[in-house]
């Protein structure tokens, strides 16, 4: 139990200091530099938000199928 608190706190710290993601190609950075700060913030959080959708739907399966392997 302690090994998983400290595996916690030791990820917890590495993601604590990393700076924010940045999730566009070169043609999208061209683009939300012409449209301007607020927009192209936007279009950041849109990419991150398209990006994280099936990551999570993975990680869920993901983490069902270990857990009934666990149980088998």
């Amino acid at each position: 139990m302690t090994k998983c608190i400290g595996l916690f706190l030791l990820l917890l710290f590495l993601l604590a200091g990393y700076p924010p993601a940045k999730a566009q190609c070169s043609i999208c950075t061209r683009t939300a530099q012409q449209l301007g700060e607020k927009p192209a913030k936007a279009l950041n959080n849109g990419i991150m938000y398209l990006a994280l959708t099936p990551l999570a739907i993975g990680g869920i399966i993901g983490y069902r199928w270990w857990k009934s392997n666990k149980e088998a």
